[in-house]
């Protein structure tokens, strides 16, 4: 069980043999407070994980879950169960080898290369993940759109992104946080080609509206949003929705940075509306400001959020 090494490491208990299960009752064990390196910022400060089994009892209990399935059956499909189960406790280092492991075994697949990409993004290894998801793409060509079932699903429990979607919209920002937007430009018009609900489209003309932003290319970017309207069926990318009415003049900036104090998922959204805004100040000349909301994005400490990644690559290139 390669998932192992992580309960191991999180419980601090004697190794077993490979043959045994692991047997945890978490109600009755004592997690430390362990952090964990996983990688360096663009600004060059380290990003570490720590596991609480109080707020994220819940996750453990769905890793153990996904071992249990391996073990019972070791297909593809359960072991990148595992991966994905581990990099939503934060243990990028252990999904990446457990998609290793997937990619070694089932190297036709293309689905651990989309999932592998993802986690070397999180960790900054931008030059990796554009290998994986180019292999990835080679790999799924011609194949039927395949629905990618939500391991955090939204409100409605709806699954809807396809692992085709996903690996496109992985690769435009892989290429969009090294600023090769020509790249990111090709990934996103794919991307689009596979956005088939309200939710995917706003979410991926919102990266392609900055890319032609940031190529200057004002008239397209803003002919490419105009297909936006009110009156779309958003479920989960709502952040993005209110980006592109911004873009509009829909909405004003203040409306992107309103914390709702009752929502779980306030945190990441506003990292996400917060690039969002920081990048149209940037677009208009205001620097300042523009370096203001990077920071403030930054201050959230959700490293792994797609918006701080890229609020942290700007800042790179404003010091």
């Amino acid at each position: 069980m390669i998932s192992r090494f992580l309960l191991l490491a999180i419980l601090l208990i004697a190794c077993q043999p490979e043959s045994k299960k692991v047997n945890m009752q978490l109600d009755h064990v004592s997690i430390p407070d362990v952090k964990i390196f996983q990688g360096m910022s663009f600004l060059g400060d380290s990003l570490v994980t720590q596991v609480d089994s109080t707020s994220q009892k819940s996750q453990l209990e769905k890793l153990q879950l996904a071992e249990q399935a391996y073990e019972d059956e070791q297909s593809l499909g359960n072991l990148i169960w595992i991966g994905r189960r581990e990099a939503y406790l934060g243990r990028y280092d252990l999904a990446i080898k457990t998609f290793s492991k997937a990619i070694k075994d089932f190297p036709e697949a293309y689905e651990p290369l989309r999932h592998r990409g993802h986690r070397y993004i999180s960790i900054r290894k931008l030059d990796e993940a554009i290998v994986d998801f180019e292999k990835a793409a080679r790999l799924m060509e011609g194949i039927p759109i395949q629905l990618e079932e939500d391991g955090l699903p939204n409100a409605l429990n709806i699954p809807l992104s396809s692992v085709q979607f996903n690996v496109w919209y992985h690769l435009g920002l892989a290429h969009y946080l090294k600023a090769d937007y020509e790249k990111a430009l090709l990934a996103y018009e794919q991307c689009m080609q596979v956005s088939d609900n309200d939710d995917l489209i706003v979410a991926t003309l919102d990266w392609y509206y900055m890319t032609l932003v940031k190529l200057n290319r004002l008239e397209d970017a803003n002919q490419a949003i105009s297909i936006v309207h009110s009156d779309m069926n958003i479920i989960e990318n709502d952040a993005y929705y209110k980006r592109i009415q911004m873009y509009q003049g829909k909405l004003s900036p203040s409306d992107l940075m309103s914390r709702d104090t009752a929502a779980d998922d306030q945190g990441l959204q506003y990292v996400t509306q917060g690039y969002g805004l920081g990048n149209y100040y940037l677009a208009l000349g205001d620097t300042l400001m523009a370096k203001s909301i990077f920071q403030q994005v930054l201050d959230t400490g959700y490293w792994s959020a797609f918006g701080y990644i890229a609020s942290e690559m700007e800042l790179t290139k404003l010091e």
